[in-house]
């Protein structure tokens, strides 16, 4: 239970030696401290399950994702210790606020960036069922492009090709209703369109010459349309209109698997609208409170520092740092005093010691110039 206390105490970024001397602050401490550690450890969390999508497919996907989430922990629990043992309570209501103002505004934006990833991992269906719309409807608008383009490109061909299936059709009822005409001109059916007498004679060969002709064009338009066709499903091969097909269930899957972050980013939004584009309330409650959750939370060692009341333990801190700034004032007071000693001496020295050599010299040059 000890070393557990002691670990939280660290967390909190409180100075233990301290602490240790004033028991009624040890719970505080150990409150601050935890809410600082699991902070962190979601931190950890969220960093790891953002950067295993980052990596998603890869072989070291796992351990890109555990390094990072360690590394992400690591550097939100050393900034949050940092913040709430930086807050002050020496001073007024007001300065402590407006010393902790931009550590909260820091809180808040680690807030948003720690509960992102885990909002993702938390509406993963929805997520995956809005991808699957949102591909499904992409590959529609894709087909309808390329449909649009081809009719476009080849309106000329398209316009001819109709022309030769109308002609088609029209000379197939042309040539059925001219052969009943010719078996009951053979028949000797008399009709509007027949003389009534029996037998192969002068009307039947022209109503057959007629038919032979209008098949023969039959035969004609029949061959053009073909080549017409092939050209056409050449054109659709190589404008991808063919190849195009709507993805199935299991290629759905596959692509909701392999969604990288942003577009699952993406789909995180969209929860939020109905398909008619107004606003889901409940879902868009559901997913901002979880954030605003994230927010608070990260925000609360600092929140929880701001409304304690000043305690012994804040106190001595303060004659402490108190203490140690005279201290370092006397101590610069020491250094400047030997400094300019040292220096004073230094000069005496060089003084003399210049002297020395200036009286050696003189007497030199005046026994030399006595001798000359």
């Amino acid at each position: 239970m000890k070393k557990i206390t002691r670990f939280f105490w660290f967390c909190s970024g409180a100075h233990i030696d301290t602490l240790k001397k004033y028991p009624i602050e040890h719970n505080k401490y150990v409150g601050i401290g935890a809410t600082i550690f699991f902070t962190a450890l979601f931190a950890s969390l969220s960093g790891g399950y953002a950067m295993y999508f980052v990596f998603s497919g890869d072989a070291f996907a796992v351990g890109f994702a555990i390094l990072f989430g360690l590394l992400w922990g690591t550097a939100i629990f050393n900034m949050d210790r940092y913040i709430v043992s930086s807050i002050n309570k020496e001073g007024s209501t007001n300065a402590q606020i407006l010393q902790a103002s931009p550590r909260i505004l820091l809180a808040i934006m680690i807030g948003v960036v720690i509960s992102r990833p885990l909002e993702l991992k938390i509406f993963d269906k929805e997520i995956r069922q809005k991808l699957k719309t949102a591909y499904l409807k992409g590959q529609h608008s894709k087909i309808d492009s390329l449909q649009k383009t081809y009719s476009q490109k080849y309106a000329q061909e398209l316009g001819k090709n109709t022309d030769l299936k109308k002609e088609k059709d029209s000379l197939e009822r042309d040539i059925n209703r001219s052969r009943f005409q010719l078996n009951q001109e053979v028949f000797g059916d008399k009709t509007n369109q027949t003389s009534g007498i029996t037998g192969y004679g002068t009307y039947a060969k022209q109503k057959e010459q007629v038919l032979k002709e209008k098949e023969e064009r039959l035969k004609t338009v029949t061959d053009n349309l073909g080549q017409m066709d092939a050209y056409l499903s050449q054109r659709k091969d190589y404008e991808g209109v063919n190849s195009t097909r709507l993805f199935n269930e299991h290629q759905l899957d596959s692509l909701a698997n392999v969604a990288g972050f942003a577009d699952r980013n993406w789909a995180l939004g969209q929860l939020s609208y109905n398909t008619n584009g107004s606003r889901d309330l409940d879902t868009y409650l559901a997913i901002s409170f979880i954030g605003y959750l994230f927010i608070l939370f990260e925000c609360l060692p600092v929140f929880v520092k701001l409304m304690s009341p000043k305690g012994p333990y804040d106190t001595a801190i303060a004659k402490i740092a108190e203490a140690n700034i005279h201290f370092a004032d006397k101590d610069k007071d020491r250094d400047i005093a030997v400094t300019d000693s040292t220096y004073d001496h230094t000069l005496d020295t060089d003084i003399d010691r210049r002297k020395r050599v200036i009286t050696a010299q003189s007497e030199f040059d005046f026994g030399r110039q006595r001798y000359d």
